[in-house]
């Protein structure tokens, strides 16, 4: 009799299960961005909450939780419960670089969340001051190992992605420079523009127009692939550095233990917006290129990000707190 009870107990509780993936979404879908409103995580989530609101029924509501690199949000989105109505913007900063950089940060992107898709990706470069001396990637590596400590690059934050892919690029190249971090991409490109600063790891996004305007050079580009905005730039890989890639990406991400069903209805609805001509046009107007790959994939995607991050952080031995 007891096993008769158990088993009716598991087929109720399995078809409550199906039915709840198939109602699913019955309200509307919170989307947590766990930085301010405008900047390239804010820009991706919006163009995708407003696509993936008429494809899911419900609307997709922006709320923004920045603060500690964005921790705060990044915790927000991984203490939610697992239903699919809280869902978050993760990124290279919430799913690596923090992660690893600040000694106090306890969260796990490999076991507290839910890996969707990466959604899209902004390519990271080097460049330089077009004044500085050494414009290409020979010289300008040579320069730096010669000159152990006399060139200064600029980034937007101690831990951050651009602080982090500079000093992979020095370990990979056994090159040397000194980091000075300002409180922003901003103010650290107005001064590699007046020439305070001669060398910076940027997104694309935010360098692109001064690069087109020749005050910034290009010494390569740390993406797989050349890109159609600068056809002449090579990709560090094609100069001879096989393990340097440091972009700059978006993906979905929810808590972990999110029904599978769940996940594939936000997945579907998310690869259909990414092959919307609309979506891509707006996404690559803020210099950022279509990924969309599986929840799988992406997984295994973050799980590289973080080693690759921990191998520079214990390298450079960089220990930081929020």
């Amino acid at each position: 009799m007891r096993l008769i009870k158990t088993a009716t107990a598991v087929a109720a509780a399995l078809a409550a299960s199906v039915t709840f993936a198939q109602a699913y979404p019955s309200k509307p879908i919170r989307l947590v961005i766990p930085f301010a409103p405008g900047g390239s995580t804010d820009i991706v989530g919006r163009i995708m909450a407003a696509k993936l609101s008429p494809l899911l029924g419900q609307p997709v509501i922006v709320e923004n939780k920045a603060g500690a690199g964005g921790s705060i949000g990044a915790a927000e989105i991984a203490k939610s419960a697992p239903d699919g109505y809280t869902i978050g913007m993760g990124s290279v900063s919430t799913m690596g670089t923090n992660i690893v950089a600040y000694k106090n940060n306890k969260l796990d992107p490999l076991t507290q969340f839910t890996h969707i898709t990466n959604l899209a990706s902004v390519p990271g470069i080097i460049i330089v001051n077009k004044n500085f001396p050494h414009q290409d990637y020979k010289s300008f590596v040579a320069a730096l190992k010669a000159n152990p400590g006399k060139f200064s690059y600029a980034s937007s934050g101690a831990g951050g992605v651009g602080h982090l892919a500079m000093e992979l690029f020095l370990v990979e190249t056994g090159a040397d420079a000194q980091h000075i971090a300002y409180k922003g991409a901003g103010p650290a490109v107005t001064d590699v523009l007046a020439g305070n600063v001669p060398i910076m790891w940027d997104n694309l996004s935010s360098s692109l127009a001064q690069i087109k305007a020749g005050n910034f050079i290009p010494i390569g580009l740390a993406f797989p692939k050349r890109i159609p905005q600068l056809p002449n730039v090579p990709t560090f890989a094609e100069l001879g550095l096989k393990n340097y890639e440091a972009d700059t990406w978006f993906g979905l991400v929810g808590p972990a233990g999110m029904p599978k069903d769940i996940v594939k209805k936000i997945y579907d609805a998310s690869m259909a917006a990414l092959k919307d001509p609309d979506t891509v046009k707006k996404l690559e107007e803020n210099g950022a290129f279509v990924i969309g790959n599986t929840p799988e994939q992406f997984g295994d995607q973050v799980k590289r990000e973080v080693a690759k991050w921990k191998r520079v952080v214990d390298a450079k031995k960089i220990s930081l707190e929020l």
